[in-house]
């Protein structure tokens, strides 16, 4: 099947985002993506109204962002889904080069390189350790804006409805379903969390809450901690 940029919808799970979203949307819309769907979970400021204002589809969701995402899809008309996060912006060629790796049939999907938009060294480091775990494992997080061909997604059953973990559960099961492009374009995404405890600090809670979804604990109890640190 030819792809084309038409073909493309991409997906931003939403919840009180006003202060960057439409910084997000500006950089999406300039990829030349057949559709922009803003999934809103329940946003109490302005975040509908700016993505009404720039012309998206809006689509309501409960909460969680496997719940907004799987929503999205089942709204969205292309053939290829990207998902997005809101404070992630794409970079011009995001949708060229996504279409370009799924021209290969046996790709189901991919994610983009990330670049964390600080300027201190530390998150240099810490974008070329994501970026390199995540070519070698094939696992993906989401602010490294997954895509997939619908027709995988739908097969898979989309995004399992748990509170945390939803990327990495996801990308586990789509990687047994073909091969995944890594690709080297590079998203940027905001290091408000990063900033918010430490980047240490946040490293050691990131690679903790992993270690214990590795070892089997339940994504509904790492919810609970991950609540509390966020």
């Amino acid at each position: 099947m030819s792809l084309s940029a038409s073909s493309v919808s991409i997906i931003i799970p939403v919840l009180d985002e006003e202060a960057g979203i439409a910084d997000t949307l500006a950089a999406a819309a300039v990829t030349g993506a057949g559709e922009i769907l803003v999934v809103d979970g329940g946003s109490r400021d302005r975040t509908r109204a700016i993505a009404e204002a720039r012309g998206c589809r809006v689509v309501d969701a409960p909460r969680g962002r496997a719940a907004q995402m799987n929503a999205g899809a089942a709204a969205a008309r292309g053939d290829v889904l990207l998902f997005l996060h809101a404070d992630t912006w794409l970079p011009t060629d995001a949708v060229a080069e996504l279409t370009r790796a799924l021209s290969d049939e046996r790709t189901v999907g991919g994610r983009f390189d990330v670049r964390l938009n600080g300027p201190e060294p530390i998150f240099r480091i810490i974008e070329t350790l994501m970026n390199v775990r995540s070519r070698v494992t094939r696992i993906a997080t989401g602010d490294q804006a997954i895509f997939v061909r619908r027709s995988v997604f739908e097969v898979l059953g989309g995004y399992a409805p748990i509170p945390i973990m939803e990327d990495v559960e996801f990308s586990a099961r789509l990687k047994r379903r073909g091969r995944l492009a890594c690709l080297r374009s590079r998203v940027q995404t905001s290091v408000r969390r990063w900033r918010r405890h430490g980047p240490w600090a946040t490293i050691a809670s990131m690679w903790w809450l992993r270690a214990r979804y590795a070892l089997g604990t339940s994504p509904y109890r790492l919810a609970h901690y991950y609540a509390r640190v966020r």
